[in-house]
């Protein structure tokens, strides 16, 4: 797992038109390539009447799974410029598909390439980018004595409760950065007098919607 990246906050969709022709951003988180191809053959389904249905996706840690279709588009005016849309925010886990209903009038090979462009900017903006930060799942277990002290130490210095469990004492899970576990286990240990029993879980992703730079 990475320990950060930046991606799209789920699905969203946007319409432009240009010179007569319209153009549908359609934009989705996917977590592989096969999801990736399916959301572009639900598009393609969905717009079977269109012009066309250009595309491109980034998927991966690595980014290791990158494609761009211009669909019948003049060869890189299409697919490249959605493409480039979705590197040039430095986003993973991500794929877009623009269809235009042409409308009578010819754009020209780089009226196309910013066609597309904008139109893939557009999806983006109406979906929303987010953070994600990989975190650790970081179990306290304390008497119920310690629980309201530590809860708002806590919540004052920003830290994430994600779970409660009550027996004959509480367990808190708490979410920290990966790389800073030892920080916020220190600080639990120095708040209960060493009284805390402290065990790190698995990890999980915490979204933080960010503004979208068009």
């Amino acid at each position: 797992m990475l320990d950060y990246y930046v991606t799209v906050s789920g699905y969203g969709d946007a319409e432009i038109e240009i010179q007569k022709s319209r153009f549908i951003s359609y934009v989705k988180r996917v977590e592989t390539e096969a999801a990736a191809t399916a959301f572009i053959e639900e598009i393609k389904k969905k717009h079977w009447n269109a012009t066309h249905n250009c595309s491109a996706y980034v998927v991966g840690e690595n980014d290791q799974y990158q494609k761009a279709d211009d669909d019948g588009e003049p060869s890189g005016t299409a697919g490249k410029p959605i493409l480039e849309i979705i590197k040039k925010n430095q986003l993973k886990d991500t794929v877009i598909v623009v269809t235009r209903y042409f409308g009578g009038i010819k754009l020209g090979a780089g009226g196309l390439i910013r066609a597309y462009g904008k139109s893939a900017s557009a999806g983006l903006k109406a979906v929303g980018t987010t953070e994600r930060q990989n975190h650790t799942c970081i179990e306290v277990t304390i008497d119920y004595t310690f629980i309201g002290m530590l809860e708002n130490q806590l919540r004052m210095q920003g830290y994430r409760i994600e779970d409660k469990q009550f027996t004959d004492k509480i367990t808190l899970t708490v979410l920290e950065k990966v790389g800073q576990e030892e920080i916020l286990e220190k600080k639990i240990t120095d708040w209960t007098a060493g009284q805390a029993i402290l065990n790190r879980g698995g990890q999980m992703y915490v979204d933080t919607p960010i503004s979208f730079q068009e």
